[in-house]
C-alpha cells in the first residue's frame, strides 16, 4: 500500500509546468497585479482587506480588454 502522506504531493515534473491561469493573465500584462491580490489574501486571510489590490487588478484587466477591443 502507498504512503498516505505522499498521495497529495505533486510529482516533481508537474512543479515546473506553468499554471495555465497564470499564462493567460501574463498575456494581459496584469500578472504583477494578480500576484499583489494573491499576496494580500495570503497575508490578511480576508479579501475585504485587499480591495485596493482587487481594484487595481480589475482596472488592469479592463484596460487590456479595451485595448484588445480597439484593435
Amino acid at each position: 500500500m502507498s504512503d498516505p502522506h505522499q498521495r497529495n504531493k505533486v510529482p516533481k515534473e508537474d512543479e515546473d509546468e506553468e499554471d495555465p491561469v497564470e499564462q493567460m493573465i501574463a498575456k494581459t500584462g496584469c500578472l504583477e497585479k494578480h500576484y499583489a491580490v494573491q499576496f494580500c489574501m495570503a497575508d490578511n486571510k480576508d479579501w475585504r482587506k485587499c480591495q485596493q489590490e482587487v481594484m487595481d487588478f480589475q482596472s488592469c484587466i479592463q484596460g487590456y480588454n479595451q485595448r484588445k477591443a480597439a484593435k
